[in-house]
């Protein structure tokens, strides 16, 4: 997953504390061993002082500290502009070693309180990534996509002109695709138990609703399969027929094919996995 990129805010304060400095991608976890609460004296400092320590300790990978200082700044100055700030950065460092459950409950309460921030537009981004990175792989239950789809719907929907919204859009496609890789691998084993009316039900279903991902060639395939099984031949060729058409270079239309005409010959057995999709889809 990318990770999203500071708000421009955030960034101008640390060109004020310091040289620039950017975020090393890596798994998340937090490196410092002792993790220490705010200071004692976090009373007797001033919300940019507290603030600008917790940049420096985010910076430095020392994500829990820095949460300690984001959380002292709301503390201590609870009505200083710093401290909407820092709700703000201490999501951000919770989406960034992967607690989301925390950093989707404090960009909740961001959200809310503060509608018309200047930054609402990444709150929203940002917690539907967090709930766009806890998407299952497509062999398990699919709640969690569904949730992340309407999340990101959300900021599509309230900013349909920034670049959230676009990367927001690419998201859901790219989630569609999964939700129809489930149905595929619950069709496919339908279709290998013998229940091939719960098969065509799945395949089906991809083909109507999922028609833009790359899984209804495979889907036209399996329902061609199923019906020369049957004995439906005329639905065999009508199914393989607008496989034909609008997918006409598809190794999954040869194999229909080969099925359909004697002596033509299936494609090789190779076909391409959901990142390989995803990349075609991309590029």
């Amino acid at each position: 997953m990318i990770r999203p990129i500071l708000p421009v805010l955030a960034i101008m304060l640390l060109a004020g504390c310091g040289d620039s400095w950017r975020f090393q991608q890596g798994t998340g976890a937090d490196p410092s061993l002792n993790r220490s609460a705010a200071p004692a004296d976090a009373a007797d400092q001033t919300p940019e002082a507290l603030y600008a320590a917790g940049m420096q300790e985010l910076r430095a990978n020392r994500y829990q500290r820095a949460v300690d200082l984001f959380d002292a700044v709301e503390r201590e100055h609870p009505y200083s502009t710093w401290a909407t700030n820092a709700k703000l950065m201490a999501a951000y460092t919770d989406y960034y070693r992967n607690r989301y459950t925390e950093a989707i409950g404090a960009l909740d309460r961001f959200i809310q309180l503060h509608p018309a921030h200047r930054d609402i537009a990444y709150a929203y981004y940002l917690r539907a990534l967090a709930q766009y990175e806890q998407i299952n792989d497509a062999e398990r239950d699919q709640q969690q996509t569904v949730v992340a789809m309407t999340a990101l719907q959300d900021v599509v929907n309230r900013f349909p002109d920034t670049t959230y919204a676009r990367d927001a859009r690419l998201k859901i496609d790219l989630a569609r695709d999964h939700l129809a890789g489930r149905e595929m691998h619950v069709g496919r084993w339908y279709q290998r138990q013998g229940l091939s009316g719960a098969a065509i039900g799945r395949f089906r279903r991809v083909v109507e609703e999922y028609q833009t991902t790359n899984h209804v060639p495979e889907a036209l395939h399996r329902l061609t399969e199923i019906y020369i099984s049957l004995g439906l031949t005329e639905e065999a060729r009508r199914t393989a027929s607008v496989l034909g058409h609008n997918y006409p270079g598809s190794p999954w239309y040869q194999d229909s094919y080969a099925l359909l005409v004697e002596g033509a010959r299936p494609a090789s057995q190779d076909r391409p996995g959901f990142v390989t999709r995803a990349v075609n889809w991309l590029f």
